[in-house]
């Protein structure tokens, strides 16, 4: 038999984009700041378009089919005032710890070697279902603690009907919570820096999705199957049922605890009907 050898990829597929990433921007990413900026521009940046197809939605009916619940528009003064909450938020909390990581913590090293392919998805994955646990167990425990509820997570479910805007509509005391989980457990899990800001995008991304209003035929819950993720259905069911579904992305700890709605079911029927027509 003739020899066959296999060449195995020493090197991983990320690699070219991370040394590219190394050899141009090496200061700007070793920045403290670095993180604030990329997560508070994404952010931004997906709220902007999710508030435009809010304010076509009413004139556009391509756009409005897709509204869970599209006999409600999206007012301006829902706008302006979860807009204040989120500028808010970020002038007082945000931006001065971005300054405090600023002033007090050197620039971080970067490592010369990119992580591999499975290594970056496996590390967003892993930090994801951490992620979801760690807030399914806080989001339970400040509901059923009606002093929590009361002081720390009520002004999130000022809104019944979410959208975008309503992702950062929090006290400080979940936006430090939520920040803080997104920022140690990369660390726990040993991941590349890269993996850690994919992970931080990914986050963001789909926290905002889950508040959206609106179920899109790609959106994560119609693409991932036996309904294991609950997205923007799920979420919406939540705030209409606030003791209901508190994971934040998985379905398994709503199933596993007896917390999951049928009324997301409902919901998702109702999606897909509209969708047909």
């Amino acid at each position: 038999m003739a020899n066959v050898t296999f060449r195995i990829p020493q090197q991983s597929l990320l690699q070219p984009f991370w040394d590219y990433l190394h050899g141009n921007y090496q200061d700007t990413l070793r920045s403290p700041l670095f993180p604030v900026v990329l997560s508070v521009s994404t952010y931004l940046l997906l709220v902007a378009i999710f508030t435009v197809l809010d304010i076509l939605a009413p004139v556009c009916p391509s756009i409005n089919k897709y509204k869970i619940h599209s006999e409600s528009p999206i007012t301006w003064s829902n706008i302006w005032t979860t807009l204040g909450v989120t500028t808010y938020n970020h002038l007082v909390y945000i931006f001065p710890t971005a300054v405090g990581q600023w002033y007090w913590r050197p620039p971080t090293p970067l490592p010369k070697d990119a992580p591999t392919l499975s290594e970056f998805v496996f590390g967003i994955l892993g930090c994801t279902i951490l992620f979801d646990f760690q807030y399914y167990l806080w989001h339970l425990l400040h509901h059923k603690i009606r002093w929590l509820y009361s002081t720390f997570h009520a002004i999130h479910h000022q809104y019944s009907e979410p959208f975008s805007l309503v992702t950062q509509h929090l006290s400080a005391w979940e936006l430090f919570c939520v920040g803080f989980w997104t920022t140690v457990d990369p660390l726990l899990l040993q991941c590349h820096c890269l993996t850690t800001w994919g992970f931080m995008l990914f986050n963001i991304w789909i926290s905002t999705d889950d508040h959206c209003g609106y179920d899109f035929p790609w959106s994560l819950h119609n693409l991932i199957p036996f309904g294991l993720w609950g997205g923007s259905i799920k979420h919406d069911a939540h705030h209409q049922k606030p003791n209901t579904n508190f994971a934040p992305f998985f379905s398994h700890w709503d199933w596993l605890g007896g917390t999951s709605s049928a009324l997301c079911h409902s919901a998702a029927l109702r999606g897909k009907s509209r969708n047909r027509e």
